[in-house]
């Protein structure tokens, strides 16, 4: 039996609308085993909309996909681009989206290629033809009639056609798969059934492993033992074990059996109910909690201090306002997505706020030289953020939130949402920018706002919320990633997606950056939480890395956004892993361990 690739879409389904529904799904059959849907029957690739002349989003999305072989021994993926819930796109007569994959792990978008000036394109298939050396697309139009296309090159080179065609190809019968709208099917190698399996189903805890036998003299030594848990791509992470160490003797030499249970830290959803865009940093020995508190329509900004990450948390919590609202200085309300950033040797905090007139804006407040973070008069009178020329970052109307900060190659980068139209015909949707600045003065940026990213793909702009927001970065030695959110804040859909770059290259091109299609993490990812986002990245004082965020507790009705967190993996290859869930992190029957202690 073979290993086979079902490229499909959805049918809209509730919350899965035809922004996400409408885009490209993968499903693995493996020895002839019935279909199993890949990134959780979520979509893969998402068209990008297109902007127009208003500096609005058109969006789009794809029908009838199909999947074939390269000239190379890669794969080819065409599909029929569409406008908003699956009708004709005029921007898109006569041509169809194409992209190219080595493996079916990555994708490289290829465009809008032109198969006849004036026929829309109905459902199109293709495939490479050796004797002519040339990719052969059959196509039909949406009267039926089927035309045949030559290309040399997939970008566009050396087309012919198009000419009357044959009968077109039927659609796969995927048989267990309910609720989609089948394209092809096609055989792919073993090695390709790994690596799409590998890259496409979630992450999970497959093995424990600890050590025949350890030699320790005493308590501590054995305590300071791990296990390592193994991961469905091959990758690791080291787990504490609470060891049952009744039967040693560590006075007595000799050789004991000891079991153990594997342990790793779990913060339980909610966190702090009615808390979101959460933001925790460890400073000087402990640990200090900040974000947009709902619970007081998100006016002041509110603090919590301790010497635990539980207790931020736990009953009897220690929690100050460190700003009020303050008519005179034009802080009311909207006291939005505040965020700790040491910057040089200061520590600041970024937020957003508006004046008795909506429209958040990006500030800035340092905490004073040897200060408590928790009083209020530790802080200096917040700034808003300025332009090189002295002007504000916004001018014109727009708001400017979510700002961000981190430091790379000894150069400094504030990285912000801006919108303007918001509410009207002319709404742009947020967009995230970036500039640089300095440690001297980080109020002020100190080149011209780049555009990284605006809300192009579906699952970005959906449920008639068109974002891209909350930016934040987390810096490895090899990358830059810059996770920010999509789709309705307060909502199911909610999502975080990621951006990233090689060290050393060009920051403020939008085009040196890498924009991930799907969402690193989704209303699917961890159980029991829905509408992920907004999120920032901490290191504790163990070394383990976390991701916080907000989520709602439903995926129906108007649930409170309440903050979550949870561990961060580096895969293979040491990419960042944001879906691992608790429940896949550590999977409790791999938690009871044994080995033999040799007591000298």
């Amino acid at each position: 039996m073979e290993d086979r690739v079902l490229v499909y879409t959805r049918t809209p389904l509730g919350e899965y609308t035809e922004s996400l529904s409408n885009s490209i799904h993968l499903a693995l059959s493996e020895d002839g085993a019935p279909f199993e849907p890949l990134n959780q029957n979520y979509g893969i690739l998402f068209p990008e909309a297109t902007v127009s002349e208003h500096n609005t989003i058109l969006e789009k999305g794809a029908k009838n996909p199909y999947l074939f072989r390269t000239r190379e021994g890669g794969f080819g993926l065409v599909a029929v681009r569409v406008a908003p819930r699956g009708a004709q796109d005029e921007e898109s007569r006569g041509c169809v989206l194409v992209w190219t994959s080595t493996d079916l792990t990555e994708f490289r978008s290829r465009g809008l290629l032109r198969l006849h000036n004036s026929v829309h394109v109905d459902a199109v298939a293709c495939q490479y033809d050796e004797a002519v050396g040339a990719y052969e697309f059959l196509w039909r139009d949406a009267d039926g009639n089927v035309f045949v296309n030559q290309v040399v090159d997939l970008a566009g080179g050396g087309s012919k056609g198009p000419r009357p065609g044959s009968r077109f190809p039927q659609v796969a019968d995927p048989c267990n798969l309910t609720d989609i709208n089948p394209g092809n099917v096609l055989a792919v190698e073993p090695s390709i059934a790994q690596a799409v399996r590998d890259r496409w189903t979630p992450l999970a805890h497959t093995e424990t492993r600890v050590p025949k036998t350890v030699v320790a003299s005493s308590l501590s030594e054995l305590a300071a033992v791990k296990a390592t848990a193994v991961y469905s791509d091959g990758s690791t992470a080291d787990k504490s074990v609470a060891w049952d160490t009744g039967a040693v003797d560590f006075s007595a030499p000799g050789t004991y059996r000891v079991s153990g249970t594997v342990q790793t830290p779990v913060r339980p959803f909610p966190l702090a109910r009615g808390y979101a865009d959460p933001v925790i940093l460890p400073w000087e020995g402990k640990y200090y909690y900040i974000a947009t508190n709902d619970n007081v329509d998100a006016i002041g900004l509110y603090v919590r201090e301790s010497e635990t990450i539980n207790g931020l948390f736990d009953d009897g919590f220690r929690e100050q306002v460190i700003l009020d609202a303050d008519e005179s200085k034009g802080f009311v309300q909207t006291f939005w997505a505040p965020e700790f950033h040491q910057i040089g040797n200061d520590l600041y905090i970024l937020f957003a706020v508006s004046g008795t007139e909506w429209g958040p804006q990006c500030h800035m407040m340092r905490l004073r030289k040897g200060h408590d973070i928790m009083q209020a008069d530790s802080w200096e009178t917040p700034v808003r953020v300025r332009k090189a020329d002295g002007s504000y970052l916004s001018e014109s109307g727009g708001i400017t939130l979510d700002m961000t900060y981190f430091k790379a190659d000894e150069r400094c980068f504030l990285v912000w949402s801006f919108r303007t139209g918001l509410g009207s015909p002319m709404d742009s949707g947020s967009m995230v920018c970036i500039a640089e600045t300095t440690v001297a003065d980080p109020t002020r940026i100190i080149s011209e706002p780049a555009l990284l990213t605006r809300p192009l793909y579906g699952w970005e702009n959906v449920q008639g919320a068109i974002n891209n927001e909350g930016p934040y970065p987390f810096l490895t030695d090899e990358t830059v990633y810059i996770t920010y959110s999509g789709g309705a804040a307060r909502g199911y859909t909610y999502s975080i997606g990621m951006l990233s770059i090689p060290r050393g290259g060009d920051y403020l091109d939008a085009s040196a950056w890498s924009k991930a299609t799907t969402p690193v993490l989704n209303y699917q990812s961890v159980e029991g939480l829905y509408g992920a986002g907004h999120n920032s990245l901490f290191t504790d004082y163990d070394g383990n890395t976390w991701i916080c965020y907000h989520a709602v507790a439903s995926p129906v009705g108007h649930d409170v956004v309440s903050s979550a967190m949870h561990r961060v993996h580096f895969g293979r290859g040491g990419v960042p892993v944001f879906s691992l869930s608790p429940a896949r992190d550590l999977r409790e029957e791999l938690t009871d361990v044994r080995l033999e202690v040799v007591v000298p």
